[in-house]
């Protein structure tokens, strides 16, 4: 019985940002121009990075991981949102949905905790600077980048599972864009009360444990370089300064969204542009507007681009 209520519903209808044409067609040239953003400015970063032997510092190869996985997160979602702003029925079946969510939360567990990688890395760094080479080799680097793959993965298993355990057999409407934990265990036919726990114990405290963690590494750092800011201290305040930023844009909203089952607002689904949209956005402008090392590569490479 639990298997026939589990296969009635076979898609799921995304209601989207808004039912108002004009504003879905907003809508569709903002977050065009903002997807286009993402990828040739997280590519130009790639490159750059990948092509300039002066930027093989370890601050810049957890750089580059973070812009291949801002384009995997952005792309998971973004593309097949500004197909439904144009389309009248935005139906998904219930494999896509499973399948984006799942991808999702792999994605974007992964940056969260490469992010939290990216702080120790400006840590150790600032405050241990005669040690910084031998903690941060290149062994190190990769080792801290596949542990944060591994851990993305195991964190988007758990949330599938949590999911695709629930028997689906009622409504099929999401009041989002994109297939997400909340808004999609809330249509299953079943009292969802542990997996809500569970979820919000998963995600939230996952969040929330690495927001803390980020805001430990920065004040850390700023009792250690207090009272004796050379022009090299400024220049890693700086950077850790663009990192606060990027930190902020997309943890507060996640911690909002997944630390808080039971509840459910109309304004949810506009957090989740924060996170989705914004975020990937603006790391590129971010990382390349204020850091003169990477605007000096970019600057050279477009320069033999030319020749």
């Amino acid at each position: 019985m639990a298997q026939s209520n589990f296969s009635r519903v076979t898609e799921f209808i995304l209601l989207g940002l808004s039912d108002m044409r004009e504003l879905q067609v907003l809508f569709f040239t903002l977050f065009l121009l903002a997807y286009t953003l993402v990828l040739l400015g997280n590519l130009l970063i790639i490159v750059t990075v990948r092509t300039d032997p002066k930027l093989s510092s370890p601050m810049y190869f957890l750089l580059c991981n973070l812009s291949f996985i801002d384009i995997c997160c952005t792309s998971i979602t973004t593309p097949r949102m500004l197909v439904d702003l144009l389309s009248r029925r935005k139906a998904i079946v219930f494999e896509g949905c499973i399948a984006q969510l799942f991808f999702l939360h792999f994605a974007g567990s992964s940056e969260m905790f490469l992010l939290t990688t990216m702080a120790y890395d400006r840590y150790t760094a600032i405050c241990k600077p005669l040690h910084y080479t031998a903690i941060m080799s290149r062994w190190a680097c990769w080792v801290l980048v596949s542990s944060c793959w591994a851990g993305g993965f195991l964190h988007s298993i758990i949330q599938t599972l949590l999911t695709i355990q629930l028997p689906f057999c009622g409504p099929n409407m999401i009041d989002n864009y994109f297939c997400d934990v909340p808004p999609v265990i809330r249509l299953a036919c079943a009292d969802i009360y542990v997996t809500e726990w569970l979820m919000a114990c998963n995600s939230g405290l996952i969040s929330l444990g690495c927001f803390l963690v980020l805001v430990t590494s920065y004040t850390l750092i700023l009792v250690t370089v207090r009272g004796r800011l050379t022009e090299g201290h400024w220049k890693a305040l700086s950077t850790c300064a663009s990192h606060v930023m990027v930190v902020t844009l997309f943890f507060v909203p996640c911690i909002f969204t997944y630390l808080r089952p039971f509840y459910s607002f109309p304004f949810d689904k506009y957090v989740c542009v924060i996170y989705t949209i914004v975020s990937p956005v603006m790391n590129p402008l971010i990382y390349t507007l204020r850091n003169n090392e990477v605007k000096e590569s970019t600057w050279r490479l477009w320069k033999r681009c030319r020749v």
